[in-house]
């Protein structure tokens, strides 16, 4: 297993989907909705510093996830939302509703576009997550990271700040043999 790299703050805590904010387009947009078998060859794991598995769920080839949290000092909802793309992780986009402290465009890393509301998107990051995981110190219950993501039509969340505020996490996208080696 490769060591893990710690990704720039601005990566690690930026996500809100656009369906919870009532945007023009999905943060998930063109996943469909996926319907992942019992047995996905890929799932996304939570793991807390003593490597104990705090959450898992299938996200199979195709499948998109956010991460979403409220930013600490303007109060707003962001998002980074990722996609399992040939078993890789990768940063497909994010939603900013505005330029404040720690957010913002940089030139030549995905393309900036408006929401229509005020704030902005930042499509075709496409950027792959260094060894399919990365480290979270997770926030407050007020921040209230979470992961969100829809599978067959329903939309389903799994709030990281009430299991692990404060806490350094792994949230990673591995193979389910090596998830299930690990427990």
């Amino acid at each position: 297993m490769q060591p893990l790299r710690r990704l720039p703050w601005t990566l690690t805590v930026r996500l809100v989907p656009a369906f919870v904010l009532g945007l023009t387009g999905s943060p998930l947009a063109g996943a469909g909705s996926t319907s992942a078998p019992a047995n996905a060859s890929e799932l996304l794991v939570v793991t807390d510093e003593q490597g104990e598995q705090l959450f898992q769920t299938p996200m199979p080839e195709g499948s998109r996830w956010c991460l979403k949290w409220q930013h600490s000092v303007e109060k707003f909802t962001v998002l980074d939302c990722y996609r399992n793309h040939a078993g890789v992780m990768e940063l497909e986009r994010s939603h900013q509703p505005d330029f404040a402290a720690g957010l913002g465009h940089i030139y030549g890393r995905g393309e900036q576009v408006s929401d229509g509301q005020g704030g902005y998107w930042i499509e075709h990051i496409d950027e792959p997550v260094p060894g399919n995981q990365y480290v979270l110190r997770v926030g407050a219950p007020a921040v209230n990271h979470r992961l969100v993501w829809q599978r067959n039509g329903q939309a389903h969340s799994f709030s990281l700040s009430r299991r692990a505020a404060g806490e350094r996490v792994t949230l990673g996208l591995t193979e389910a043999a090596d998830a299930n080696a690990k427990n």
